[in-house]
């Protein structure tokens, strides 16, 4: 978990600039969008999924499941050092949230033990408004 200092520093004032209104309530305030609205919930194209706030990589479309949970699910990120893990009460129970480890922001939570048939039994639950995806190999859409 990070410290609380990450390379990405911004004033709330320039992330409100940077972000749109729905981003910014997300990203930065922790909140979550409408179950199975997101442009990426069910999203198979190839490619790599980075912090919409900052451009961090974050998740490959290689570990990406379908979860039937309403937002994108992957099994784990990038590497361990792209997002920190914060204990969150916030709903009366213990939750991990999970941050962008480079700006801090919000991005959803992670879930164990859920049954599903992955590598790592981890379900990281994640807003697809924190999200863009940059495709890579066949899926790509052709240049403009």
């Amino acid at each position: 978990m990070s410290d609380g200092t990450y390379d990405v520093k911004r004033t709330e004032e320039q992330w409100r600039r940077l972000l749109s209104p729905e981003e910014f309530r997300v990203l930065r305030q922790a909140g979550t969008e409408a179950p199975f609205t997101g442009e990426y919930t069910d999203t198979t194209t190839e490619g790599v999924y980075s912090c919409r706030a900052c451009s961090a990589e974050l998740f490959r479309s290689e570990t990406k499941f379908d979860s039937h949970c309403g937002w994108p699910s992957f099994y784990g990120p990038l590497a361990q050092d792209r997002v920190e893990y914060v204990e969150d009460r916030s709903l009366g129970r213990v939750r991990t949230e999970v941050r962008c480890a480079s700006c801090g922001s919000h991005l959803g939570h992670v879930f164990e033990g859920e049954g599903y048939d992955t590598p790592t039994d981890l379900r990281y639950c994640i807003n697809s408004v924190c999200l863009t995806l940059e495709p890579t190999g066949s899926d790509s859409p052709p240049p403009s």
